[in-house]
């Protein structure tokens, strides 16, 4: 996962990370994110396109994380969950 993060983060005019996001309450939700750094071992932060705004996500918390193409988002992205 860190590797695929690594690389939107580097090529972040072209690539975005999608994944299913569970949050400290228990709910999951789908979310698309361009990554901008890692704060530690166990976060990174990252615009969410959804919410327009940049927001930390634990990487524990990630699952089914995939690369996409950044030019088939335009936010706000609709967040499923």
């Amino acid at each position: 996962m860190r590797q695929l993060l690594f690389r939107a983060m580097h090529q972040s005019d072209d690539l975005v990370v999608e994944f299913d996001y569970t949050d400290a309450k228990g709910a999951t939700t789908h979310r698309v994110v361009s990554p901008i750094r890692f704060l530690g071992r166990d976060r990174f932060l990252g615009l969410c396109l959804s919410r327009e705004e940049p927001r930390q996500f634990y990487l524990e918390r990630c699952q089914n994380v995939r690369l996409s193409q950044a030019a088939d988002f335009l936010m706000p992205v609709a967040m499923a969950g």
